[in-house]
């Protein structure tokens, strides 16, 4: 099954006084590839700014943007239409362990290192590993995602975007951008190459056509076994028709949905709003 979802972003920061000029990067385009097509994507801003994209070294497009007139606040709306298709379960051609070890140390060797926010601890080492034992590589990749769910219950604002895989562990709760750190973190430890995916999630399993609902920012993992396998440990499903791919990284730190530098004095607060309509 397909589904043509509208993703209707809206995000921006204030200023607590009026500042000068900001650059600025947006991570928020939707991606077109197999299993998704982009059919509509507007990037719209406030105050309004002359664009440029381009795709980062992970493959992300980056819309990015300068203002230079003094504002107290900014603004970037982005309003997409996007088809998907089902997910699938890890393939059952899947290379074994000794084939996924020599592409850890060639193709996929970016994919195995561990990052700042994925950096393991020795609980969360053992961790992966146990998972992992007696398994296939399809098998322990599935067993790792659901060991992470496990250990890592779902609360809002429990955590924030600094926060570690092996802290998110210790907490034992955390936001979906924290068990797919957690669950990253386990895959390279067992000898999985793992990236970070962030996008939407449509939060109705069997959504009515033309309701819109309030949504959020959503992540979660892909495992190399032969090729990309997506899955959310979050809901603990397969990524499929409801998930909407927008950008790809390491960890969360290569893939912020919004940022950028500014010239003026003060704090900042950030607000975000989505909003998800399935099309059909």
């Amino acid at each position: 099954m397909t589904w043509r979802l509208r993703v209707h972003h809206e995000t921006g920061y204030r200023y607590d006084t009026e500042v000068v000029s900001s650059y600025n990067e947006a991570r928020l385009t939707p991606q077109t590839e197999p299993g998704q097509l982009t059919l509509e994507a507007r990037v719209k801003t406030s105050p309004a700014a002359a664009q440029y994209r381009y795709w980062d070294y992970w493959g992300t497009q980056v819309t990015a943007f300068e203002v230079h007139e003094p504002h107290a606040a900014l603004e970037v709306v982005v309003t997409s239409v996007v088809e998907t298709a089902d997910g699938s379960l890890p393939p059952v051609d899947a290379p074994g362990w000794d084939a996924l070890r020599v592409a850890a140390q060639g193709e996929q060797y970016e994919w195995i290192c561990a990052t700042p926010r994925t950096v393991p601890d020795a609980e969360l080492t053992a961790a992966g590993i146990d998972a992992a034992a007696g398994l296939d590589p399809g098998g322990a990749a599935l067993a790792i995602a659901k060991a992470a769910a496990d250990r890592v219950t779902y609360e809002s604002g429990s955590t924030g975007v600094q926060t570690s895989a092996s802290e998110a562990w210790r907490l034992r709760r955390g936001v979906c951008q924290d068990i797919a750190h957690v669950s990253i973190a386990m895959l390279r430890a067992a000898g999985l190459p793992a990236r970070y995916v962030s996008g939407y999630l449509h939060p109705v399993t069997d959504a009515p056509i033309g309701t819109a609902v309030t949504g959020e920012s959503h992540a979660w993992v892909e495992v190399w076994l032969g090729r990309w396998w997506a899955y959310d440990p979050t809901n603990r499903v397969p990524v499929g028709e409801r998930h909407v791919v927008v950008a790809r990284g390491r960890e969360y730190g290569d893939v912020p949905p919004l940022k950028g530098v500014y010239r003026g004095h003060g704090s900042h607060s950030l607000g975000v709003r989505v909003e998800l309509t399935r099309l059909r």
